[in-house]
């Protein structure tokens, strides 16, 4: 690559030039050395992500009726089945899987490393928040409407880790906007082709997609009041825009079911996710019924232990599991008594 004239950038700050024509970046990975422990802008970002995140749905959350501490409850079980969900779907995903991951697993949960698999998380965190809802007794399309606020606004830091981190890579360009990584322990220079070459910024491509994506969620998110409609939306927006950001992203190509449609694994997770979620947007709009003024979104609909044991003394229909969460907090008082 030739060199361009330190006065003709406009911007130089070192770790980050901008040309013309070129977008250079300079950074290293890791931010510093804890003796054989590494802080690495990737992990920090997650962290950023993640209380950035809270901060942001702590009125939705207050306004649906859902009590900081259910939140916090929550938001563990679904942040652990995240990351090793994403994980997971990421390193399954590489053509390296068993030449590395698998003869050095102790790689394969590293996600300090970088590379995470959105669609991963998606596939774990849904079935462990509609668990963790049933546990707490509420709505769990609400608070899949939470989560998918939640998720819009972590994005956005995961993706500012990406960008340094060089862990998303699109085709080799000469448009006036690639980027160029140049740090030796990024990971576009773990691969000689992609080092100090100018590559589409596929990283910044999906930045400004979750930005787009995160003020139409919180716009909506003021006037929706029929559960579940704001993951069906972020779901969607999800699925279409990878569909067509990956065709920018220098991933392997493969074939699905004996397809070869010169497509990539994330575009036919697209494509199945998107069929699946047809019957889904139908169930929804079915059965979850707008929450009417007045009523708490959280637990409309939903019995809780008092309402379930009147429904017990009427002689209504409860299920043995309901009635079993009655009758453990009798016996408990029977037992102090």
């Amino acid at each position: 690559m030739g060199t361009v004239p330190a006065l003709s950038y406009l911007i130089d700050w070192g770790w980050l030039r901008i040309g013309p024509p070129y977008i250079y970046i300079n950074i290293d990975p890791v931010i510093v050395h804890l003796g054989p422990l590494a802080l690495r802008w990737y992990g920090l970002m997650y962290v950023v992500g993640i209380i950035m995140g809270l901060w942001a749905i702590r009125g939705y959350t207050a306004h649906k009726g859902i009590h900081p501490d259910v939140v916090y409850r929550i938001l563990w079980w679904c942040l652990a089945a995240g990351l090793i969900g994403g994980r997971l779907y990421f390193v399954v995903q590489q053509p390296n899987f068993v030449s590395y991951y698998l003869a050095q697993p102790q790689h394969i949960l590293a996600t300090w490393e970088g590379g995470m698999a959105f669609f991963g998380a998606i596939f774990l965190v849904i079935p462990t928040l509609f668990w963790r809802t049933r546990v707490e007794r509420i709505n769990p399309l609400v608070a899949l409407d939470a989560g998918v606020l939640f998720a819009s606004v972590r994005q956005i830091f995961g993706r500012v880790g990406n960008l340094i981190n060089g862990d998303i890579i699109g085709y080799p360009s000469t448009l006036p906007w690639s980027t160029i990584y140049q740090h030796p322990a990024s990971w576009a220079c773990l691969n000689r082709a992609t080092c100090n070459v100018p590559v589409q910024p596929a990283a910044a491509y999906e930045l400004l997609t979750n930005v787009a994506l995160l003020i139409l969620l919180f716009s909506l998110a003021r006037y929706v009041r029929r559960p579940g409609v704001l993951l069906l939306v972020y779901l969607y927006g999800y699925v279409v825009t990878q569909f067509f950001l990956f065709f920018a992203r220098d991933n392997v190509v493969v074939s699905f079911l004996g397809l070869n449609w010169g497509l990539k694994q994330a575009q036919w997770t697209s494509i199945v996710l998107f069929l699946l979620l047809l019957p889904v947007t139908y169930l929804v709009f079915r059965y979850a019924k707008p929450v009417p003024a007045g009523e708490i979104a959280a637990t409309y609909g939903i019995p809780q232990p008092l309402e379930t044991a009147k429904l017990v003394r009427e002689g209504r229909t409860v299920s043995s599991r309901t009635r079993n969460t009655i009758a453990k907090p009798r016996q408990k008082r029977l037992i102090q008594r």
